[in-house]
């Protein structure tokens, strides 16, 4: 039995619980065979057994993300499709390996910028915080993405701040750089009030605490 007429398409259903449940099996197993044939089928035919495949990958990738990131270019490719489905799936399944994958995302970073850049809600989300895991590695990688994250922070929504500075934390890794990202959100702190503006005080004062 082919692990594609598990998928929820292949079972008539719309909702992902089959898909869930297979990524689950997939990981705990180590069915890497299985994983395998998933992955082929990024590019099927038939969208909908793409959609289901993606979120098959990125269900494993939260789990046991070794097990998907052989497939890192499979998902870059995909933040160039026309399919925005494909398009944010593949991006949150560069958020699951972007600490096993660095260097490769590294290289690839002008192809990331352009989906954030263009990109939907969950595709900004999941790029911002796929960045902020590069940038983390320290070095020349956060010499090289921080500005952008910095700058994102910057503009994004006011509705976005919280969020987005608790995924650009991680990126927080020098003294330099925490005097200026913490000197961002203490401008923006004063566009935002409740749960948001808590959060950001929190993250400030995480970002205090770094060495």
């Amino acid at each position: 039995m082919s692990v594609l007429d598990r998928l929820a398409h292949s079972q008539g259903r719309r909702d992902e619980v089959l898909n869930q449940e297979l990524a689950r099996d997939l990981a705990s197993r180590r069915d890497r065979a299985g994983i395998r044939e998933i992955a082929e089928n990024l590019s099927n035919p038939d969208k909908r057994i793409q959609s289901d495949c993606i979120k098959v990958l990125y269900e494993i990738g939260y789990l046991q993300p070794s097990l998907i990131a052989r497939y890192v270019e499979d998902f870059l490719k995909l933040l160039k499709s026309r399919n925005n489905r494909m398009v944010w799936g593949g991006m949150i399944a560069l958020g699951t390996i972007a600490g096993l994958k660095t260097d490769i995302l590294f290289i690839h970073l002008s192809e990331i910028y352009k989906a954030v850049n263009s990109g939907s809600v969950i595709t900004v989300d999941n790029g911002v915080k796929t960045l902020a895991l590069v940038a983390s590695r320290g070095g020349k990688y956060n010499q090289a993405v921080f500005p952008y994250l910095l700058h994102h922070l910057k503009t994004c929504r006011p509705k976005d701040v919280a969020g987005h500075s608790e995924k650009v934390l991680p990126a927080v890794v020098t003294s330099s750089n925490k005097k200026a990202f913490i000197a961002v959100l203490e401008k923006r702190m004063k566009g935002l009030s409740g749960s948001g503006l808590a959060r950001v005080r929190k993250v400030i004062k995480a970002a205090e605490a770094r060495r």
